[in-house]
Parts: structure tokens; sequence; C-alpha cells
């Protein structure tokens, strides 16, 4: 059987009680990064065999765990962040689970999609995720396609790519709002509400840190609050 187990995103109180219990019951642990998993391990006193799964694996890891599966284990899948699958290697060995007809329970919990949309202020009904945008193959076209997207639209960021993010969304999109989310959960968890050009202003003397969620508003969406919570 396998659980695909949600992790907090950063504060460490993120966690359920039943993702806890199933981290304590199960073989085995497969984790994106032994050591970082390890961590929150030690915080909740458990102690179980970690096996090492990243997007690095070859399909020969994957090919492992599916036959301690088939052998009668319990393996537990955790990603370094959140709920596995989501923008990261979680994917493959779930679809090769499915494949091999092994059960598959999903342990909710938290995500850093969820809480920058729920915090955003932008339309929830209907949004497009993007997870983090192509380097380079690609880009432009998934740019242009957001023009004239009526959908709230959500990406991940890292740090050093940001202000160039924003420079392309303002140069496809124009000014639009747009809830910039970091570092959710932890010490410095911002939301900063305010149009591409106040960001791409800011960033200009301000050095990025942490890591983005990026809530992008509908072209025909006008915000509510008349000063944007800003830099």
């Amino acid at each position: 059987m396998l659980y695909i187990v949600s992790t907090p995103i950063g504060n460490l109180k993120d966690i359920t009680i039943r993702a806890l219990d199933t981290l304590q019951e199960v073989d085995y642990i497969a984790a994106e990064d032994t050591r970082h998993t390890g961590k929150l391990l030690k915080h909740y006193e458990i102690d179980k065999p970690l096996l090492s799964y990243h997007s690095h694996s070859g399909f020969a890891k994957i090919e492992k765990i599916i036959q301690l599966l088939k052998e009668g284990k319990k393996i537990a899948v955790v990603s370094d962040a959140g709920t596995p699958g989501i923008s990261d290697p979680a994917y493959s060995l779930i679809q090769e689970a499915i494949k091999e007809q092994i059960s598959i329970i999903p342990i909710p919990g938290a995500s850093s999609l969820l809480a920058a949309i729920v915090a955003s202020g932008m339309p929830m009904n209907q949004f497009l995720y993007l997870g983090f945008l192509p380097l380079k193959k690609g880009r432009q076209t998934i740019l242009k396609s957001l023009v004239d997207e009526t959908r709230t639209v959500v990406i991940f960021e890292s740090p050093h790519r940001i202000v160039k993010t924003l420079t392309q969304l303002h140069e496809y999109l124009g000014d639009r709002q747009v809830a910039l989310c970091r570092e959710l959960t932890k010490i410095y968890e911002e939301v900063l509400r305010a149009p591409l050009s106040t960001h791409i202003t800011y960033y200009k003397t301000t050095s990025p840190k942490g890591e983005y969620v990026l809530v992008i508003a509908p072209d025909n969406f006008r915000a509510r609050y008349e000063n944007p919570q800003a830099h």
C-alpha cells in the first residue's frame, strides 16, 4: 500500500495527526531529501527506514519501491514540503503504482498552492496552476497563452528567477494585479498584493529571498483594495 503523505511547507505544526500516525505505521518512507525529512521525523520522534527518491532517481529506484509494495510493505512517499505529486517526482511513482494495481491512499495536508490562492484575494472558483514555467523551450508560448486567460493563474518561482518572470509577465500581460506570496507559513511570511510594475520596481533595489508563489489576476479582475498592500 502506497501512502501519499502531505508534510509541512514551513511551519512544523502544519501536519495532521493522521499523517503522523501513517508515518509511524509504515515500513518505509520514500523521501525527496532524506536529510530534510529526517529532521521532520526527529522532531516528531519517528524512527523509520528512509528510501531516497528524487527527481534524479532512475526507473530502477521506482522498480525497487514497487517491488517492496508488491511484497506487502507499506510505504509513505513524502516531498520536501507540501503534498507529493505537485511539482516533484512523486507523480512517476504514483503512475507506476496505479499501473501495478497497488492501492494508493492520499493523506491530505499543507499545500502552498492552496494557501496562496486563499490569501491572494483573487477569484478562487476557477484557477489555472502551471507550476514552474519552462526555463527556455515553451516559455514564450505559455506567456502568450495567458494574455486572454479568464481564470486566476498560479505559478511557482525561485528567488533567482523571480525578477525575470515578473518582467516577462508585465511584458505580455501589462500591469496585471499579482499577489506575491513568499515564505508561506514561515517566520517571514508575506503576501504582497500589487500591480506587476510595483513588484518590479521594488526588486530593482532589493534582493529576492525565499520561495515564491505568484497568483495572477484574470484580465477582467478589478482589485477591491484601492491602496494595494505593496512593498
